[in-house]
């Protein structure tokens, strides 16, 4: 299994691909203000052509390049985020303030590519600092004030759902590199205090707490989303409705070409569909792990693991707040939402984890017959 990891993690990345593409075909069309019912569509096929060549590029990149240059792209990357507080760079919809202008191409979303930067950051320090892990400075503090910098941008986007899949992500390259849990503990605990505390004051953020805990009740305001989703998936049942066939998707389930288009998968194919969605992100969990096993070194070990929870935890959030186990975030799923900033950095990770796999391969030596081999020794 070890040795076709990034074969089945590339099946698993394409299934989900033709399965977005197809889930879009079939709910963008019906979005209010669209002349053209192919629009998204077309969009998003332009974004996997680029991700695709993105991906081989990216596979192609030596590892010495990204550790030689991730702060430089860091402090890019914080630019980016700050450009979307700035009037006229930034993008605000519904409130949220995650995209920026990018000439010629739209809009464009920094926290995504934060996420990946990220990982990559953390990752290239951790292999700088192998010998500090375990120290309070080198290997807590000032890691978690490189990646606290854009966390802390994000989250004031009120992109609270990315923030959260990022530190975890995070969270999960310290550990895995042997930070000592003594500091990881408590710092988790007052960060969640702390979202706790910031999630209680800001209106619409408990407005959302509030509707999740009786959606009954609010399937009219807050919780609509949620709600229309639930009946969504009682549609659908075993066998769903038919591809094409779903009734949630002609306005009463909002974005559900984008953050809810899962449970249109469950409405049009059932819950057969849905579970062969959840496997693929199994097997990209598996297959990203069995990459971080195989690799040659802790840079590579570490970035490994870390781009896979940056894909697999989105994952598990956009599902869980689809089915109503977790408040309404806004995240798309990975590879099946719309969003070109989403399909093209998630298949540049791919790509990245490829090229790990490929280089761990590489780097095998190769068995020798005994015959062929020489010993030589010194004569006193």
């Amino acid at each position: 299994m070890l040795r076709y990891c990034s074969i089945v993690l590339c099946f698993a990345a394409a299934g989900l691909v033709a399965l977005g593409l197809v889930m879009l075909t079939s709910t963008s069309a019906w979005v209010q203000g669209v002349v053209d019912p192919y629009f998204f569509v077309k969009r998003q096929v332009a974004g996997v052509a680029v991700g695709v060549v993105a991906a081989i590029v990216a596979s192609r990149v030596p590892d010495s390049l990204l550790r030689r240059f991730w702060p430089w792209v860091l402090a890019a990357c914080c630019v980016m985020l700050i450009l979307c507080y700035v009037p006229g760079a930034g993008i605000e919809i519904y409130g949220s303030k995650r995209w920026v202008k990018m000439p010629g191409f739209g809009s464009f979303q920094p926290s995504e590519l934060a996420r990946l930067v990220g990982a990559i950051a953390l990752s290239a320090w951790f292999a700088r600092w192998q010998t500090e892990t375990r120290s309070f400075w080198k290997g807590f503090v000032l890691p978690g004030m490189i990646l606290g910098v854009p966390i802390l941008l994000i989250a004031g986007e009120t992109d609270v759902g990315t923030a959260l899949s990022m530190s975890v992500g995070c969270g999960a390259i310290f550990f895995c590199a042997g930070s000592r849990l003594i500091y990881l503990v408590p710092t988790a605990a007052v960060a969640a205090c702390g979202a706790g505390w910031y999630v209680h004051n800001n209106e619409n953020r408990w407005s959302r707490i509030q509707a999740w805990l009786d959606l009954e009740a609010h399937q009219l305001d807050k919780g609509m989303q949620q709600w229309r989703a639930l009946l969504a998936f009682g549609n659908g049942g075993p066998t769903g409705v038919g591809l094409g066939n779903g009734a949630e998707k002609f306005g009463t389930l909002t974005f559900a070409h984008i953050d809810f288009i899962f449970p249109e998968v469950g409405e049009e194919l059932g819950l057969v569909g849905t579970l062969l969605t959840v496997l693929c992100y199994v097997l990209i969990a598996v297959c990203g792990v069995g990459i971080a096993m195989q690799a040659k070194s802790v840079f590579s070990r570490l970035l490994a693991i870390g781009l896979t929870c940056m894909i697999v935890i989105p994952a598990i959030q956009n599902i869980a707040v689809t089915t109503a186990l977790l408040p309404n975030d806004g995240l798309p799923l990975p590879f099946v939402s719309y969003g070109g900033t989403s399909i093209v950095l998630a298949l540049v990770s791919v790509g990245l984890m490829v090229g790990i796999h490929l280089r761990s391969s590489s780097e095998e030596l190769p068995e020798v017959a005994l015959c062929r081999q020489k010993k030589h020794a010194i004569r006193l």
